[in-house]
């Protein structure tokens, strides 16, 4: 089965799609048939996800607040969450990459997948119009919308952390309370999240649950 009928798109310029899957290390090790790596349509993809999630959970969450709205955002267009998604489709086998790149496992490296996932949308928005591309980006992240739909905006960053920790490491996080301050009434909390000896980050909230949330959102965006 080709790239293009597992997506269930028919390009119009075919060579839109084979730029998306070109890794720099291929266009350094063959210059004169792939001259251009994937990045300019990685930054591109990166700007038009980013449009049509925000879209999509403005019409999703009518009473989220500006700031669950980002956070949101910021949950469905990470590395973990596009990794995924491009290891869904099975973008991995289909990705360019360079001797050394694919010797040191890099047809699995979640940069190279996120990465090659934005600059195929790019590559879908410059070959149709905004429409479609919506309808396929809309396509791809169903599952994790409906979840958002669902959920309303509470964003699991402790779920999050543990899968991405486990995929690069085989460990799971630990979390600990560190510290409980103000009064019975109003508390607050603050949690670490660590594997190992390395503190990943912290958190601070009314709950213990909320404070351990935190802390796993401020490790993701430090691993991130």
């Amino acid at each position: 089965m080709t790239l293009q009928e597992i997506l269930n798109i028919r390009f119009k310029d075919p060579s839109l799609l084979q730029q998306a899957l070109i890794h720099s290390s291929y266009s350094n090790e063959y210059p004169e048939t792939a001259p251009v790596p994937n990045e300019r349509l990685e930054f591109l993809g990166d700007a038009v996800l980013g449009m049509i999630i925000a879209e999509k959970l403005y019409q999703l969450l009518p009473d989220a607040t500006e700031g669950e709205l980002t956070r949101l955002r910021a949950a469905l267009v990470r590395r973990t969450t596009l990794y995924g998604i491009a290891m869904t489709i099975e973008l991995d086998r289909y990705l360019y990459l360079g001797r050394g790149e694919e010797a040191s496992g890099g047809r699995h490296k979640s940069t190279n997948l996120a990465g090659a996932l934005e600059a195929v949308i790019a590559a879908v928005f410059l070959d149709s119009d905004f429409r479609a591309t919506t309808d396929f980006v809309l396509r791809l992240f169903d599952t994790d919308l409906k979840e958002v739909a669902q959920k309303g905006a509470a964003v699991d960053y402790k779920s999050q952390l543990q899968q991405l920790i486990q995929s690069r490491q085989q460990e799971t996080p630990a979390y600990r309370i560190t510290q409980a301050s103000g009064s019975p009434h109003e508390p607050v909390f603050t949690a670490e999240v660590s594997t190992g000896d390395t503190i990943l980050g912290s958190g601070c909230g009314k709950s213990k649950k909320i404070a351990e949330a935190e802390a796993a959102r401020s490790a993701l965006e430090q691993l991130e």
